[in-house]
């Protein structure tokens, strides 16, 4: 396994997210009720940047065409898009948040 540093914790405060470029992949890492996830940060419908959308509780919502998606699970909460977003594992060491691609 292979974590790697994407934020601190002081950058992505309970309700907010952030996009970041991992690997070649495209990651939206947010914090719902002060516990971190990590999936993909592109709208498996038309590739809409998923951190430009609205995060409402667990779910967030594509700015492009309004996909849904929850951020615990990467399952689909609402179309247009058809498929999951991919989870990622998601760790916190000290103020460190790893993402394991």
């Amino acid at each position: 396994m292979s974590f790697i540093e994407v934020a601190k914790t002081s950058e992505i405060t309970n309700g907010k997210m952030k996009g970041v470029m991992l690997g070649g992949k495209d990651i939206l890492i947010t914090n719902v009720d002060g516990k971190y996830y990590a999936i993909g940060g592109k709208c498996t419908h038309a590739g809409g940047d998923l951190s430009k959308g609205v995060l409402n509780g667990k779910i967030v919502r594509c700015p492009r065409h309004g996909s849904k998606f929850d951020v615990t699970t990467g399952k689909l909460a609402g179309g247009p898009a058809a498929k999951d977003e991919l989870k990622f594992e998601i760790k916190v060491e000290g103020a460190s948040i790893k993402v394991n691609i």
